[in-house]
């Protein structure tokens, strides 16, 4: 069997191994290192190109104000030590991604690696560094750039914070407030279900499309290969949320999901029943529920029903009407048990899909999850209970810009 082989299949015992299972994102960046480190050996991969080839960034990606590549790079080198640390232990090639780099190393274990002869196999041979005494003024020196990059990173994201992803703590953790929130999500025995709306349609975009009405429609004429862009974005959001929280998160289109899927899993519904079509079948929200109207000037529009309103609240809650330019939407972000009762459930979503991405953006901000804990009454130390809160979320130009809590509502345990 020649390297190439070998490698290739040391990649996929990897991709296949308990370390990455469900992992897809991480599964995917290793492939795509591991078929450039071996088709271009010697050529350095750059963060640009990374996130336009792979993760589909758009040309005016800016590593500066993104940090995706990083954060997933990152997350793979723990993975890739971790999994030699323990099933991998043994494996006849042993796979790096050293820090500073995005090209993968490979190292052959044969009868002379047991024999203190290391024989690395790379890009560009990587034999040898570990045991190589770094100088000290070297060291010295490296530790002051790094100095000078974590601040001049930190006066970057003082001044674009609100382009910059959730915050976690300095040490690449999750503060405590986003431990405590997502908690309930952490402790399950499978990692949880990120579910996303994927709405069927009939017709085709080039000749027009609407909503699949199983009242008139065919369902062989469904077409399910659409979501929304601020679903894209929330599913990233969550990924580095859950990164920070050291818990992987599976992700599977609405269209896909099933009943037994819900059974012994924790679930993250992202989007609204109007388009996440699960949501009718399994435990809602009670006390904001998305609802058509059916009268009044606004009759068929997707409102967010207040079922109890409260002094000074609204019976409904609409988005800017389609004649305008989208500048506010609701969102209704809710943690109530699953259908099965020793699981949990998080419905984030919007009317609009920029209001269930401003939905998301709010339990991925540090700030808003703090002020969050404390209309609840959680500590950081506490344990959430079951609510249902109803949000106000500001859009310019298509970018959710602002969320607002409205109203809060701590749901009775049963």
């Amino acid at each position: 069997m020649s390297d190439r082989e070998q490698f290739l299949r040391q990649v996929e015992r990897l991709a296949e191994s308990h370390v990455l299972h469900g992992s897809e994102s991480l599964c995917k960046l290793l492939r795509y290192l591991a078929h450039h480190a071996l088709e271009h050996p010697g050529t350095p991969l750059k963060e640009y190109q990374i996130a336009t080839e792979e993760f589909g960034r758009p040309s005016d990606f800016d590593p500066a104000v993104d940090s995706m590549v990083r954060v997933q790079a990152g997350r793979l080198r723990s993975k890739l030590v971790e999994y030699y640390a323990g099933e991998g232990a043994e494996d006849p090639v042993r796979i790096d991604l050293p820090k500073g780099t995005y090209t993968l190393a490979f190292h052959k274990r044969d009868g002379a690696s047991r024999s203190n002869d290391h024989h690395g196999v790379a890009a560009h041979d990587h034999s040898g560094l570990a045991d190589t005494p770094v100088p000290r003024v070297w060291a010295l020196s490296v530790a002051v750039l790094a100095l000078l990059l974590a601040a001049s990173l930190a006066a970057l994201y003082v001044t674009r914070h609100d382009a910059v992803p959730p915050a976690v703590a300095a040490s690449g953790s999750a503060s405590p407030a986003f431990q405590a929130f997502w908690k309930p999500f952490l402790i399950g025995p499978e990692e949880p279900w990120v579910v996303f709306s994927n709405a069927a349609f009939v017709g085709r975009p080039e000749t027009g499309m609407r909503y699949y009405n199983s009242a008139h429609d065919s369902k062989d004429s469904v077409w399910d290969h659409y979501t929304g862009v601020g679903e894209v974005l929330a599913v990233h959001n969550l990924d580095q949320v859950f990164s920070a929280l050291h818990r992987n998160l599976r992700v599977k289109r609405g269209s896909l999901f099933s009943l037994d899927d819900a059974k012994n899993t924790d679930l993250i519904f992202v989007g609204s029943p109007s388009e996440n079509l699960t949501l009718l079948e399994i435990p809602g929200t009670h006390e904001f529920v998305f609802q058509r109207l059916k009268e009044g000037p606004r009759k068929g529009d997707l409102a967010v029903v207040n079922v109890h309103p409260q002094e000074g609240e609204q019976k409904a809650y609409l988005a800017s009407p389609y004649s305008v330019p989208l500048s506010e939407d609701y969102a209704v972000i809710a943690l109530i048990p699953g259908l099965n009762p020793s699981r949990w459930e998080m419905i984030i979503a919007g009317t609009t899909t920029f209001g269930t991405q401003g939905g998301v953006e709010y339990v991925c901000r540090e700030q808003s999850v703090q002020e969050l804990l404390l209309r609840l009454s959680v500590s950081d130390a506490g344990e959430v209970k079951p609510f249902e809160a109803l949000l106000h979320v500001k859009i310019a130009k298509g970018v959710p810009v602002e969320s607002n809590l409205v109203s809060l509502r701590k749901i009775p345990s049963q």
